[in-house]
């Protein structure tokens, strides 16, 4: 299957520009990557070279924000088959969205969230639900 995560609030924190604190993603994205699924990274965050917004709360500054995302992935040893693209739609569609089966984004409907203050002021994906829900469908 394949399978499109969000970082911010899903794989860590909501801590943009930086990257957040750990939720508890890495353990239940590298069983869903040994179970044979491939993992969309599907992610507002991109490389700003020169930022255009006037509004500081949106990119101030450039930075290496996606790479940075890319980079949690590597220290935690996912291997990603995507980057905001899935590569084997090419085949079939001129579409920008990325194709997966299954979406986990702290901002789609239904997808469970927790609070925890010491990590947040934000909620964020609650992975143990998360996994529960993943095992139930049969892909951990």
């Amino acid at each position: 299957m394949i399978i499109a995560v969000d970082f911010d609030g899903t794989c860590v924190t909501h801590d943009f520009p930086k990257v957040g604190k750990d939720i508890g993603a890495a353990p239940i994205l590298k069983m869903l990557v040994r179970n044979g699924h491939q993992l969309v990274l599907f992610t507002m965050r991109s490389d700003i070279v020169n930022p255009k917004a006037k509004d500081y709360n949106i990119h101030a500054k450039g930075g290496k924000y996606l790479t940075a995302a890319v980079n949690w992935f590597k220290k935690n040893e996912i291997p990603l088959y995507g980057i905001n693209v899935n590569p084997a739609q090419k085949e079939w569609t001129h579409s920008p969205k990325a194709y997966a089966q299954l979406y986990i984004d702290d901002a789609a409907l239904g997808c469970p969230l927790t609070m925890d203050k010491e990590k947040s002021d934000k909620p964020f994906v609650c992975w143990r639900t998360v996994s529960q829900h993943l095992a139930r469908i049969g892909a951990i």
